[in-house]
């Protein structure tokens, strides 16, 4: 059996979290293998909206085994609330949840040193979600980060005191103030907590469980064009947010990998700073914000928004690999005369469909074509014969210009507001 990715092609926030959990009964094993808490993955039915930030989407599935891997990093706190509040409504999470030794770990002065970055860089901050992740990749790679597997050890408190020393003294150099004692006792309390999780060697299991002929879904975080290598750098996240991620988060050979599923909204949006060639900072992306509800599930911010964008699309599937496409928030474009589709990019005078090095958006301006819209509720429709015509044919004109077929989509945020084609 080969492993199935399901990922974002956009700026992150395309609906990943609801698409996991329609998809999870069709598999036994849903593995998270990068990002952390500052991931707001979606979810809703009967009526209620769960935001899952660390945890697989398919926990509410208990037959299905949810792995977060060892690419992913961990906030002691953030899970322990996750857990809390599953257990709050009657979810067992310990009995199909498990957690890679290899996971690191988010200390409390990761947290003040993404503050303490972003504070120093003024105007030209990155948009963090201030959550510490980037501070806990650096030190993944500086060979200086805590795992999951750590807390077992009986050494733990002094190797947690070391970094938490370094890391004090990288913030004498700022003018950042803090306090660290506020934050420490809920992030002990937090460490023993954890320790009540099943922890495993992941890359194992995964690939035992791929011989198994288990089917096992990795589940990715944030979006494709955040991603540290091929995103629009430096406005990025500090992890391979692409299918390649998912090799090196879950120990998975490339050879494994079987379908690339890649989620896009049927417009653009993004969550803090960085180029975006397609925003609309008018009242038509308004109305698209107040219609999609588009604010951060993790930081609540406003969500800037603008048309679709296919040279951006393009670029991510190319880039992943991706085999099946799926589209989301169609409903939210609803009731516009005209839906505008980027087609192209014209850069210094010349035309092209290339996501280029440098996306700066002063110097890249879109190219559009226009394409009739349609007026009719879409969020009670069940099947795609119902579909109106234009959108119909706005979905046919994206998978001609993208080249690859759409086999999901998605008319509102509840499970059953998913239409498989």
């Amino acid at each position: 059996m080969k492993l199935d990715i399901l990922l974002g092609l956009q700026w992150g926030d395309e609906g990943k979290g609801k698409i996991v959990d329609v998809l999870t009964p069709n598999y036994q094993v849903i593995a998270r293998f990068q990002g952390g808490p500052n991931a707001g993955h979606s979810l809703e039915f009967n009526g209620i909206k769960h935001v899952l930030h660390t945890i697989p989407s398919g926990i509410f599935h208990s037959e299905t085994r949810n792995i977060v891997g060892n690419g992913v990093v961990i906030d002691p706190v953030i899970f322990q609330k996750e857990i809390k509040a599953l257990e709050a409504m009657n979810i067992d999470p310990r009995k199909n949840l498990d957690i890679s030794r290899k996971a690191h770990l988010i200390l409390p002065t990761h947290r003040l040193l993404d503050a303490a970055s972003e504070a120093a860089k003024g105007a030209s901050k990155i948009g963090s979600t201030l959550k510490g992740i980037g501070p806990t990749y650096m030190d993944k790679t500086g060979r200086n980060g805590l795992r999951v597997g750590d807390i077992m050890r009986e050494d733990f408190m002094d190797r947690y005191r070391f970094l938490v020393a370094k890391h004090e003294e990288m913030l004498g150099h700022s003018k950042f103030e803090y306090n660290l004692s506020e934050f420490e006792p809920a992030f002990l309390e937090g460490i023993e907590f954890l320790r009540g999780f099943t922890m495993i060697d992941s890359e194992f299991e995964v690939n035992d469980a791929l011989l198994a002929n288990k089917k096992v879904l990795a589940e990715g975080a944030q979006g494709s064009l955040l991603d540290i290598d091929f995103g629009s750098y430096p406005y990025v996240t500090s992890s391979n947010t692409i299918s390649a991620g998912a090799c090196t988060g879950l120990g998975v050979a490339p050879g494994r990998i079987g379908e690339v599923l890649g989620i896009f909204k049927a417009y653009c949006t993004r969550v803090g700073s960085g180029p975006f060639p397609t925003e609309l900072e008018d009242e038509t992306g308004e109305e698209i914000r107040r219609i999609g509800r588009e604010f951060g599930a993790t930081t609540g911010r406003p969500r800037r928004c603008g048309w679709l964008d296919l040279p951006a699309l393009k670029y991510s599937i190319l880039i992943n690999g991706v085999t099946q496409l799926i589209m989301t928030k169609a409903d939210v474009l609803s009731g516009f005369e005209t839906v505008r589709v980027c087609t192209a990019y014209r850069i210094n005078g010349v035309e092209t469909d290339r996501f280029p090095y440098d996306i700066d958006s002063k110097f890249v301006t879109p190219v559009y074509i226009d394409l009739p819209g349609w007026k009719e509720d879409l969020t009670g429709i069940r099947k795609e014969y119902d579909f109106p015509l234009n959108l119909s044919s706005y979905i046919q004109f994206v998978e001609k210009q993208l080249g690859v077929k759409i086999t999901i989509i998605s008319v509102g945020p509840d499970r059953e507001q998913t239409i498989i084609r």
